[in-house]
């Protein structure tokens, strides 16, 4: 078992130096990748169809469909690295069946009035503040918001911006994705132009010493966690029952500009999604166009028929 322990460090700094994955990812593989490690010890062979597949078996027992995928997914491309430095003649996967139904999961969205009231909620306690701190408090949770809604950036896109990625004189974000692919997003409506320059303009002193775009009060990278925590913040004062969550407003995002008939290849440019059909269950949840479409335009409306 030591070989496949020393196997899996390689793998993994291989990962991290020449992939470039993102921490998160490469905390993912080797979470999955020592629970492989775990239960190879009850097997003479590592790399056999048998254990692989025991090890298929074994996770159907304990774990939802989607961690599944990801940990096969994990221990597959894991197989296909030793394949490729020559360590095994042949990928264990390659001759196993692993498909398997899934439920298609609809992400979930937050309605327009909702969004309007969260914003209407962030400009209020603004204008209320009563100290220079909650003020500032203020100022930023507006430009974190404004800007997650505005690109449709993932959450670790968004706490991961350094202050060269943010163009505020072309208006343009240089958004760093998974896979270690880049996009660039414009930055179109002025009130959040101007959310991101007040911001900038309050906060100076703190992003030069931290090195972030977006930093919290120790003058430290703001954190998913701390961005969650002002969502439920805001969510209550604007009476929103709903549980809000960072990537709703990225799901938001999407469905609302598929709603203004925009084209939804050019959301899964903005998305930074690698596949079409990822962007497509976006249009399962449009159902206000959708409504409006079924009655307003259908056809029959434009049938007289006797009798009806």
């Amino acid at each position: 078992m030591n070989n496949l322990n020393e196997q899996i460090t390689e793998y993994l700094a291989y990962c991290e130096c020449r992939k470039h994955l993102d921490p998160k990812t490469l905390k993912a593989y080797r979470i999955d990748l020592k629970q492989y490690e775990f239960f190879c010890s009850g097997f003479a062979d590592h790399t056999s169809r048998i254990t692989v597949d025991s090890f298929i078996t074994e996770l159907h027992r304990q774990y939802k469909t989607k961690t599944i995928k990801r940990k096969i997914a994990s221990l597959k491309a894991f197989f296909h690295h030793m394949v490729y430095r020559e360590q095994l003649s042949e990928n264990p996967f390659a001759r196993l069946d692993i498909r398997f139904r899934e439920a298609q999961l609809l992400p979930k969205t937050i309605p327009f009035h909702s969004i309007q009231a969260f914003l209407s909620a962030m400009y209020a306690c603004k204008e209320q503040a009563g100290s220079e701190y909650q003020l500032h408090c203020c100022i930023r949770d507006i430009a974190v918001i404004e800007l997650l809604f505005a690109t449709g950036m993932r959450i670790s896109e968004l706490c991961s911006l350094k202050p060269s990625d943010v163009d505020l004189t072309g208006n343009n974000i240089l958004i760093f994705g998974k896979g270690a692919k880049e996009r660039i997003l414009q930055v179109g409506n002025p009130e959040v132009i101007s959310a991101l320059n007040v911001y900038h303009e309050a906060f100076a002193e703190d992003i030069a010493a931290c090195g972030y775009f977006f930093v919290n009060r120790l003058q430290r990278r703001l954190s998913d966690q701390s961005v969650r925590f002002m969502i439920n913040r805001y969510a209550k004062l604007a009476d929103i029952s709903q549980h809000i969550t960072p990537h709703m407003f990225r799901h938001s995002f999407a469905t609302l500009l598929l709603e203004q008939d925009v084209d939804v290849r050019y959301i899964q440019k903005m998305l930074g999604h690698s596949s079409i059909s990822t962007t497509e269950i976006y249009t399962h949840v449009s159902n206000t166009k959708q409504k409006d479409i079924l009655v307003h335009r259908h056809p029959r409306n434009l049938m007289s028929v006797n009798g009806g």
